[in-house]
């Protein structure tokens, strides 16, 4: 059996004493799952998604991000992990507003040490592949709220990650604007096997994921194939 690109074990955390915010969260994550984390507000999903970002770590217990055990790594390592096998979509896009829309998409490779000609290149494609090539110098505040969640897909998709991680991504959308989103992830997890998990709160949302876990209280709830 091929080991899991995520293996999460007896995750404990907590911000106040005696306040745990996840408790005992235990499960797997294969290559190339579509997964949903559901919850309410105060559930727990977020702080779980930011763990899984390498954004935070956990209290107690392990999480291992393909055979590495995140607790073990520096803060420089957890940025390198994040950097090499991580993409982020968020709800409020996170664009910079005085930059083109290619030097958003090419800026994690420019963290990534990859010249000028290779990231306009790069960030090209990725512009051409989420349907908005011909806009790559228009700025942010130029297009729909739709059209800037395509161009936080692009950015996320430009290091060719392993895993995208979803938090809220149609939250600031229209009903259909959100369904075309997320045959956007449907594409990259079917065409290109790209792990992805997204954090919902809208049953609709996650009705798209082959996978669905529930938050609730700090622990899993239930943990369903769709």
């Amino acid at each position: 059996m091929p080991r899991p690109l995520i293996s999460v074990s007896g995750l404990y955390k907590q911000y106040l004493i005696n306040v745990p915010v996840l408790k005992d969260i235990n499960f797997n994550i294969g290559s190339g799952e579509f997964v949903a984390i559901m919850g309410h507000s105060g559930s727990g999903k977020s702080t779980l998604m930011n763990i899984l970002g390498c954004l935070d770590t956990a209290t107690a217990g392990h999480y291992y991000l393909q055979d590495r055990d995140t607790a073990t790594l520096s803060s420089d390592e957890l940025a390198n992990l994040r950097n090499q096998l991580i993409g982020f979509v968020f709800q409020g896009f996170n664009l910079l507003p005085r930059s083109s829309l290619l030097e958003n998409i090419a800026l994690p490779l420019l963290y990534a040490g990859k010249s000028k000609p290779e990231r306009r290149e790069k960030a090209l494609q990725m512009l051409s592949r989420v349907g908005l090539a011909e806009f790559g110098e228009r700025r942010p505040n130029q297009l729909s709220g739709g059209q800037q969640q395509r161009v936080a897909i692009a950015r996320a998709l430009v290091t060719d990650p392993k895993l995208i991680l979803a938090d809220e991504p149609t939250g600031n959308l229209d009903t259909q604007t959100s369904e075309d989103i997320m045959k956007i992830f449907q594409t990259m997890n079917a065409e290109q096997k790209i792990t992805i998990i997204l954090v919902t709160h809208e049953p609709d949302i996650a009705a798209h994921a082959q996978r669905m876990i529930l938050v609730r209280d700090g622990q899993i709830a239930s943990d369903t194939r769709t």
